[in-house]
């Protein structure tokens, strides 16, 4: 594959590039948009009654996951990997608490959800 992205003009490079961002955007929109219908369909139409999992099955979850990530990586590219996607995930999920998250919480405390 690289191969094939390396003999790409610059233009060439840059329409792939914009189209994977636009198909990147159009399946967010879709998302964001259907779910809420999908979900008013699960309960109303099927009777699914929604429930959360208790704090102690995520703590288990979490520290299952993370047991198995840690056990995949096996080489260096794997540690570099690993140690990317964690600073990634920390870098966003601070963010994601004081903006997504609060902005979410606050409107439907607001507005009702």
């Amino acid at each position: 594959n690289k191969g094939v992205w390396e003999k790409l003009s610059d233009s060439d490079k840059e329409i792939f590039k914009a189209a994977c961002l636009a198909e990147n955007n159009y399946m967010l929109s879709e998302f964001f948009a259907n779910n809420g219908a999908a979900l008013d369909t699960l309960i109303n139409e099927h009777g699914v009654q929604l429930r959360e999992f208790p704090e102690e099955v995520f703590n288990a979850i979490g520290k299952t996951s993370d047991e198995v990530v840690r056990a995949s990586v096996t080489d260096d590219i794997g540690k570099r990997i690993l140690e990317s996607y964690l600073k990634a995930r920390k870098n966003i999920g601070g963010w994601t608490r004081i903006s997504d998250s609060a902005y979410t919480n606050a409107r439907d405390k607001v507005l009702g959800a």
